[in-house]
């Protein structure tokens, strides 16, 4: 059975996101209320929450808080999606926020590669290339919301990884 990934005639609002703890995280906080690219609006969010948190903990324990986060992602997306009648609702952005919380962890600190990493993390996500897709029709729920991106966030790290090595 393939993943929902349509939107439900139910659009959530404000009153729904404060509604019940796992939306307020699956939305990411209301970044997900954005009436335009939601996803991108909650990468946009993980990109300054990461910079932020870069001035104050070591990369690779950010990159170790994404590991609790993905699992309470995990939960609040399937909570969240239920509550939807939508396993993959649009306005569900915790797993954009959290698997771009990884990618931004482990590139370099420069604008660049931040930039870089943002604009191939979503076009990852939005693309989809294999197994992306397979992974998001194989495994329903919030598992699969979350895992999917996840995948998206390790090609984004492996083709910066190859023009690092190639190209700096």
């Amino acid at each position: 059975m393939a993943a929902d990934t349509t939107t439900s005639p139910l659009r959530p609002d404000a009153r729904f996101l404060f509604s019940h703890p796992a939306h307020l995280i699956a939305l990411g906080f209301g970044a997900g209320l954005s009436p335009v690219a939601p996803g991108t609006a909650g990468t946009a969010l993980s990109l300054v929450i990461g910079l932020a948190l870069a001035q104050v903990m070591h990369p690779l324990l950010v990159a170790f808080v994404s590991i609790p986060l993905f699992f309470v992602g995990v939960w609040a997306c399937r909570v969240t999606g239920k509550n939807l009648g939508v396993q993959d609702h649009g306005s569900m952005v915790w797993d954009e926020i959290v698997a771009f919380l990884l990618v931004a962890a482990l590139l370099p600190r420069s604008l660049q590669w931040q930039v870089a990493g943002f604009v191939l993390f979503r076009g990852f996500d939005i693309g989809k290339p294999p197994p992306i897709r397979w992974i998001e029709r194989r495994w329903q729920g919030g598992f699969g919301v979350m895992f999917d991106d996840l995948v998206a966030a390790g090609y984004t790290l492996l083709v910066l990884a190859l023009a690092q090595r190639l190209f700096f």
